[in-house]
């Protein structure tokens, strides 16, 4: 197990997770420990957002660009750049899927094995400011600056539904069980139930929110600009637990379960990223497992599990068909004034300038894995240009 994090400082940071048995007898709980493992500076700008799977660990940054970094050999595997902007969200979908959204609007699917750009999607009229997958993998949610939060059928690469949510909302996320999903705009978090695809509630933090993450189908932890973290009742819509997390705004946030423990992660920019113990009943504050004061200011978090298998390999594949998309057929004749299906002939013509239909035989640049060296000799050579120029 390991704890990874980005930072301003433009690098990712490594932790490892040591368990051991404390000393005091075999029937006490284990001490835990996070070791410094590695640091990698690949990138030229602050990092944004970090995604994991069993191999590998992606990273975004303010300089347009995506590093993959291999935890099984602890080396630079290379750069993807196929976005012309910052880099706002990462999600893996098992070993073989990753996708990506950025501020030039576009939504890109990746072949996780080979590296390539399967389909490139304009998303959003402005910027793509976050994205969730369901855990079926058919369908994913992605909020924009253009104040819209949009249904993408994953299976044929198109949107599905655009609904006017009239504010811009910046994180999205499905339940574990993707029976319901949550929007976040500023401190309000509006509970969506799938079945209908309304507001069923909202939930109300004192400061604005900067990560969720869900505990399970009903329980949510929220971190924000604050030192608190809070668990909150998606059904009641209540407070059920608070805790002092940090001295400083807790920036990400994440949560897991191995055999024995089920745990969430926290990151600050008081530069600690710490991991904490949950109870069984979520209104008992949990308890800190470890810390690690890394010195920087963080922005975004992973874990990397090193699990061998994973029981989500890929997306489903054109042939299957989506339950979830026929339920949401029905929402949409019931409503028609917030949801608005896309036009075809708007996806057709989207999908032409993606290339996501017909044949090309030009290259992309999101198909080539750009090695670091190669990458910042390639910005030298573009700032002697620029000087040339001037002078």
């Amino acid at each position: 197990m390991e704890l990874v994090a980005g930072c301003y400082e433009q690098v990712l940071f490594g932790f490892a997770i040591r368990r051991e048995p404390d000393a005091g007898g075999e029937h006490r709980e284990q001490k835990w420990t996070a070791v410094a493992d590695f640091t990698h500076h690949a990138h030229t700008a602050s990092l944004s957002a970090v995604a994991v799977n069993s191999r590998f660990v992606v990273t975004g940054s303010k300089d347009e660009t995506i590093h993959i970094y291999d935890m099984k050999k602890k080396i630079d595997h290379g750069a993807l750049v196929h976005h012309n902007g910052t880099i706002t969200c990462l999600k893996f979908y098992g070993n073989r899927h990753l996708i990506s959204g950025a501020e030039d609007g576009l939504i890109c699917v990746w072949d996780a094995k080979k590296w390539e750009c399967l389909k490139s999607i304009k998303a959003h009229k402005g910027h793509v400011t976050f994205l969730s997958i369901h855990p079926s993998g058919k369908l994913a949610l992605s909020v924009g600056t253009d104040k819209t939060l949009r249904t993408w059928n994953l299976v044929e690469g198109r949107s599905a539904f655009i609904k006017n949510i009239k504010q811009n909302a910046h994180i999205v996320e499905w339940s574990p069980r993707g029976e319901r999903y949550i929007v976040v705009i500023l401190n309000k978090i509006n509970v969506y139930q799938l079945d209908t695809a309304s507001v069923s509630g909202t939930i109300t933090n004192e400061k604005r929110i900067s990560s969720v993450t869900f505990l399970s189908e009903s329980v949510l932890a929220v971190a924000g600009d604050e030192e608190v973290v809070r668990f909150f009742d998606c059904d009641s819509l209540m407070c059920v637990c608070e805790f002092k997390a940090h001295e400083n705004r807790v920036k990400d946030i994440f949560s897991f379960e191995d055999p024995e423990h089920h745990i969430i992660v926290t990151a600050s920019s008081d530069g600690f990223i710490k991991m904490w113990k949950l109870k069984q009943d979520k209104k008992v504050p949990p308890s800190l497992l470890c810390e690690v004061k890394t010195n920087a200011r963080l922005t975004c978090l992973g874990v990397w599990l090193d699990r061998v298998t994973d029981t989500q390999e890929s997306l489903p594949s054109a042939a299957e068909p989506s339950p979830v998309s026929k339920e949401q057929s029905k929402i949409n004749k019931r409503e028609a004034g917030d949801i608005v299906q896309e036009e075809e002939r708007q996806s057709k013509s989207n999908a032409k300038k993606c290339g996501l239909t017909g044949d090309s035989n030009k290259p992309t640049k999101g198909n080539i894995v750009v090695s670091t060296k190669k990458r910042k000799m390639v910005e030298m050579l573009e700032k002697k240009k620029r000087k040339k120029k001037k002078t």
